[in-house]
């Protein structure tokens, strides 16, 4: 969601004005997937801004857009995109600093390699979040935030949400190898996301979980897909998992065990010393309830419910 619009600079002769500057990065951003992206040219939706015609269009993952504007090269993006091609951004680094302590993500906004303003989102907190990262943490489960945003804003939104551990300004290629690290320190790691981003962490990871309302990519790639937006069905999943398992466990047990018992009996093992033998009919009928218990067993999940943070 914008919260802030903060032109600097002149463009096209004229100092520009919130929504001119609002329409040149919704523009820019047309052909965007990232929900920063997104929401910007939400924005100008809401405010009924006519969106001039993009002729080429360049995305630059975890950084930001380059597109062809009119007769204008615009650039939307993260700050370390204009440090990177060597265009100064001081004349905002106050508003960037101010934004970034406030919890917001800032995109800055030029026109032919110039500063013209800055667009300040606030990655908005599912309300849900705090009480799901409550939840894993009673399930003895760890958190942790994976983000591309700089390290104020990651943690001020880790601290809304309670988690303790925090990976800022990491790139979309990098995030896969973040999860790597986390498995090479002997970690089980799920990765709960919905964006195209994603996609490379959600399979690198040992449980990937995507939401259904992310994009199709992201949905392929994870193991599990969430239905809807909501934060909620993540501790669900994991304690229906755990408990498939413990009622597989148990159905394993009793089927080695009626085996263990009854084969060496049938083998006339207890025969020499006490004369027992194992009646056919009574190996058919251990073996049927063998059966049935574990079907029966394993209906006891229709029983299973959790409830789902809201």
């Amino acid at each position: 969601m914008v919260t802030d619009i903060i032109p600097l600079g002149e463009s096209a002769g004229h100092r520009l004005s919130e929504n001119e500057l609002l329409r040149l990065a919704a523009a820019a951003e047309t052909f965007s997937e990232h929900p920063l992206g997104k929401a910007i040219v939400e924005a100008a939706r809401e405010r009924e801004l006519h969106l001039p015609a993009v002729e080429e269009f360049r995305a630059l993952a975890g950084n930001g857009v380059i597109a062809d504007v009119g007769n204008r090269e615009i650039r939307v993006g993260a700050p370390r995109l204009f440090e990177e091609q060597s265009i100064s951004t001081t004349e905002l680094e106050e508003e960037i600093i101010r934004l970034s302590e406030e919890g917001k993500t800032v995109s800055l906004v030029a026109a032919s390699e110039k500063i013209v303003g800055l667009i300040a989102l606030a990655d908005t907190l599912k309300p849900e979040a705090k009480k799901v990262v409550e939840a894993l943490r009673r399930l003895g489960l760890d958190s942790a935030l994976i983000t591309g945003d700089n390290w104020k804003t990651a943690s001020a939104i880790s601290g809304q949400a309670g988690i303790a551990e925090v990976m800022a300004e990491v790139l979309p290629a990098d995030k896969a190898a973040a999860i790597k690290t986390l498995q090479q320190q002997g970690k089980k790691v799920a990765m709960v996301g919905d964006g195209i981003n994603d996609a490379p962490a959600l399979t690198q990871a040992d449980l990937g979980i995507a939401l259904g309302s992310g994009t199709d990519v992201a949905i392929e790639a994870g193991a599990v897909t969430l239905i809807g937006s909501g934060l909620g069905g993540v501790t669900a999943a994991i304690s229906l998992g755990r408990r498939v398992l413990h009622i597989i466990r148990q159905n394993l047990f009793w089927a080695f065990f009626y085996n263990v018992v009854a084969i060496p009996v049938a083998a006339g093992l207890l025969y020499p010393a006490f004369g027992i033998t194992l009646n056919p009919i009574i190996a058919a009928a251990a073996m049927a309830f063998s059966s049935l218990s574990v079907v029966l067993n394993s209906l006891r999940l229709r029983r299973f419910s959790v409830r789902v943070a809201q």
